[in-house]
């Protein structure tokens, strides 16, 4: 039994999503937590930034002993896993390849929808990865910026966010995508709207909760896995852990406790 924490970082708030699905797949695994809320977003910072952030998130959890990363943004996933990987001699895990994956194993017609941030979607790298295992299938990107204001602000539900998401989805529903992956970690909150305006004729992939379950096929394969009974929740955030605590209960429907502000900087 391994019982030291997984580690998970995210640009902010959005990666409790990745979070509550490690919690309900994996519940005796510890996790730590750290949300660089002084620096988000990641989405619109060049490659370079992204990868010196992804460095000093990655040692500042490595400085808490965590036994496996997970990187719990899409943006970051997709410039920095690579490099992290090549440098850390831990697990590292992104959220990318599990959500093309369960892409790949959903769609029927092989046309295949992606949404997320403009960093995201300007990368390519969900187009890369399910090319890499189909390189057949048809892949459109969308970028839906204003996903992450809504649902940050607790607008997840509301008559607004309906409007944008007509607005975004506009092409989509004209397509004849079976499949769309929500590629940011904010969206899964957003997921009955967006199901609602596209009907049932689109299957959605929440990439949080294949990455989720990937982690627990690395820890059981590697022996890192634990079996304790009661598992701990750290958090850890660059700035205003107040309305981390706040905004973070609404990702994870309860409340978010042992939260501690650092400087990222030092890592």
């Amino acid at each position: 039994m391994d019982t030291r924490p997984v580690g998970v970082f995210d640009s902010g708030i959005g990666g409790l999503t990745v979070v509550k699905e490690i919690m309900k797949i994996i519940p005796n695994e510890d996790i730590v937590y750290f949300g660089d809320t002084a620096r988000v977003p990641y989405g619109s910072k060049s490659k370079e930034t992204i990868i010196k952030f992804a460095r000093q998130d990655a040692r500042f959890l490595i400085e808490k002993g965590v036994k496996a990363i997970v990187i719990a943004c899409n943006t970051a996933s997709a410039f920095s896993l690579e490099t992290l990987k090549n440098e850390l001699s831990i697990p590292i895990i992104g959220v990318i390849e599990p959500g093309a994956h369960a892409a790949v194993k959903s769609t029927v017609n092989g046309n295949i929808g992606i949404i997320g941030t403009e960093g995201t979607i300007g990368s390519g790298a969900y187009e890369k990865a399910i090319l890499k295992l189909r390189s057949d299938y048809r892949i459109s990107g969308y970028p839906c910026p204003l996903f992450v204001p809504l649902v940050e602000e607790g607008w997840a539900g509301s008559k607004v966010s309906y409007m944008v998401a007509e607005e975004y989805l506009k092409p989509i529903k004209k397509s004849d995508i079976d499949t769309l992956v929500m590629g940011c970690t904010h969206y899964p909150l957003l997921k009955n709207v967006v199901a609602d305006i596209l009907g049932e004729g689109v299957t959605l992939i929440n990439p949080a909760e294949e990455t989720a379950l990937e982690l627990k096929k690395i820890l059981e394969e590697k022996n890192l896995n634990s079996n304790q009974i009661k598992s701990c929740y750290n958090f850890y955030v660059s700035d205003n852990p107040e309305k981390f605590s706040r905004v973070g209960s609404n990702f994870l429907n309860e409340k978010i406790y042992n939260i501690q502000k650092i400087d990222i900087e030092k890592y």
